[in-house]
């Protein structure tokens, strides 16, 4: 479907995504001076973080992860934060504890790293269920809760967590409540020799990520997040979205299906995309392009169909292909 469905009148919409776009275009071209070669991946999490999600990195070692992350939070000149999950890693590493002071004969809380706002978990899946799961509700409510006492996250607050996907020797996978807390799964990939080279060329004397500065501030971050809220989406659209993860719930090779959280995370992503890209209405290619990431690391596949090589991806291929899109509709 190229066309539009029927959206309201073209208004204060029209000049939200309008704001929206030139944000997420400064920042985006900013990462690129940094890492070369990835824009799909950079506008997806962009894209994550407008829609107030967090993101989940599976890929191998030395392709550019970190530097998307740090370069993201010198972009929008937020506090970045770097947290190494080791199988010793106690949850109070990450979230604070309270220390007794006996100057003041009290107890003083020290924060941990997860209050920056971009946060770097790097190689989640090494530390044990029981650290994973500290994550959860900061992931999910913006704040953490230490000796009862409960403590807001600043905004924007973005978790961009590793993994990677060959190596399981000392690792706990991440269990299906702390994996449905990201909004969408991604991968760098390798670049191509022309772009192997260019990276080359661009390290020869020093690293560009210390030549770049914040193009927006967070305050504009957090505007641009309000303004997406604004993006229209027709009952239509949210009517495809329902069927599409609904599906993957009967499917034959699907042991376990999107949850509502799916739902929702699917129709907040399209509607930053819709956004990223200058529109103020979302159509169902919106849903389309991002059905696989925001999807996929949500279906638990069964066994026997695993064991023929089908995974997630190719499910939503074809819960795709058989689920009909909204009939084209004018735009008012």
């Amino acid at each position: 479907m190229d066309g539009s469905p029927a959206v309201a009148p073209r208004d204060a919409r029209a000049e939200a995504a309008s704001e929206v776009k030139a944000c997420a275009d400064r920042v985006m071209d900013n990462i690129e001076r940094v890492l070369v070669g990835k824009g799909a991946a950079i506008e997806r999490v962009v894209v994550a973080l407008l829609a107030d999600g967090h993101v989940l990195v599976e890929d191998v070692p030395g392709v550019g992860k970190t530097t998307l992350v740090r370069a993201l939070a010198r972009s929008i000149g937020c506090e970045f934060r770097r947290i190494q999950f080791t199988p010793d890693l106690l949850p109070s590493d990450i979230t604070g504890v309270s220390v007794f002071n006996p100057r003041t004969g009290g107890f003083e809380f020290r924060p941990g790293p997860l209050f920056g706002q971009i946060i770097l978990a790097d190689e989640i899946n090494r530390t044990s269920p029981k650290t994973q799961s500290s994550l959860l509700e900061s992931m999910e409510e913006r704040q953490i809760t230490v000796d009862g006492v409960t403590r807001p996250l600043p905004r924007p607050f973005l978790v961009l967590a590793t993994q990677n996907p060959i190596e399981y020797e000392g690792t706990f996978p991440l269990a299906e409540a702390q994996v449905d807390r990201f909004l969408m799964r991604i991968s760098l990939g390798y670049p191509d020799p022309r772009q192997e080279r260019d990276v080359l060329t661009r390290l020869e004397r020093e690293h560009p990520l210390g030549l770049i500065e914040a193009v927006v501030d967070a305050a504009t971050v957090v505007a641009a997040q309000e303004r997406t809220k604004e993006v229209f989406v027709h009952d239509d659209i949210k009517d495809y979205i329902v069927r599409l993860v609904e599906r993957t719930r009967r499917h034959p090779d699907v042991q376990l299906g999107a949850s509502p959280r799916g739902s929702l995370s699917l129709f907040r992503a399209s509607r930053a995309l819709a956004a990223v890209r200058g529109r103020n209405y979302v159509v169902p290619d919106d849903v389309k392009e991002l059905a696989r990431p925001v999807l996929a690391h949500r279906l638990l596949i069964r066994p026997e169909a695993h064991l023929q090589g089908i995974g997630p991806d190719q499910v939503l291929d074809d819960i795709l292909r058989q689920t009909g899109v909204p009939a084209e509709r004018p735009v008012r």
